[in-house]
């Protein structure tokens, strides 16, 4: 008796050349911009001006990064952002999945009810004026808890991590029930360590919403020493600025002009962030799929 094997067509077809080179354009439009970046943020004042568009500098330098690391403002940016995400990270990730698990639950009583609730504060809130005056109250301003309580959840994520828990098998907790496991046991040994993607996707999302927080901390916190990153690097930037308006054309020459401030500051910000993400993608796009499932 004689079978047949199809190989599958292997062939790289005119669709799939003209597709390659599309993409392959489109990354490198993508890349250019971020490539700039780097290279400003290494050269000097009089080669940007001769070369806006600048990949590859000629003779680079350090004195943009050596500008905002003299400062001490600095150091306590990267310290606060870091307490920020260290505090605020965990806080979040136990908000989402606590309250993902309790409404997905099917026999929870009202739990339609919360959902379209906590869902209508994705539209309507209250404003940041009401929020000041509760967090005055509570006397967090001038705090980094008036940051992270503030940001403690976020609606999207949550409703990630909730359609989540609904993939999951009900027999699963129904076993763990009748070996007498309650919610909380339920939630910590079984339902986590199956939940590996999806965790791993908000916790990305979260570390990269507290790391970029400027917002809530302008707002809330007006002590210069406990500003996070991105205060303190904004205002580098526009100190830089206001003392380029002042000096002399030959000082400009001498010293960091502000946009190589700019884009150094732009790759301080960036660089903890894409150490992380590396450790983090093989589990980002199966949660962000597994999670979108149902609404």
């Amino acid at each position: 008796m004689f079978f047949s094997h199809k190989k599958p067509n292997s062939r790289f077809g005119a669709m799939d050349m003209v597709l390659f080179v599309l993409l392959t354009f489109w990354g490198f439009i993508i890349l250019i911009p971020f490539i700039n970046a780097v290279a400003i943020s290494f050269t000097s004042y009089k080669e940007y001006l001769d070369t806006p568009l600048l990949l590859f500098p000629k003779a680079p330098e350090l004195k943009a990064y050596r500008e905002l690391f003299k400062d001490n403002r600095l150091l306590y940016g990267y310290r606060t952002s870091l307490s920020i995400i260290l505090v605020g990270v965990p806080l979040s990730i136990f908000l989402s999945t606590s309250m993902g698990f309790a409404l997905s639950r099917k026999n929870w009583p009202g739990r339609k009810f919360l959902f379209y609730f906590i869902l209508f504060t994705m539209i309507f809130q209250g404003g940041i004026v009401p929020l000041y005056l509760v967090a005055r109250s509570l006397r967090l301003t001038n705090t980094i808890w008036s940051v992270v309580l503030t940001g403690g959840i976020n609606t999207f994520y949550m409703i990630l991590v909730y359609n989540f828990f609904q993939t999951l098998p009900e027999s699963l907790i129904e076993s763990a029930r009748i070996e007498g496991a309650g919610d909380w046991g339920i939630l910590f040994r079984i339902i986590m360590p199956l939940s590996t993607p999806i965790l791993a996707t908000i916790t990305l999302f979260y570390t990269v919403d507290k790391w970029n927080e400027w917002f809530n901390a302008m707002v809330f916190i007006r002590n210069a020493s406990i500003q996070p990153l991105q205060l303190v690097l904004r205002s580098i930037v526009l100190d830089s600025v206001t003392g380029s308006q002042t000096a002399t054309a030959v000082a400009l020459l001498e010293r960091p002009f502000p946009v190589g401030i700019k884009m150094a500051a732009v790759m301080l910000t960036m660089l903890p962030i894409m150490c992380i993400y590396p450790f983090l993608q093989k589990h980002f796009t199966k949660g962000m799929m597994i999670g979108a499932i149902k609404a």
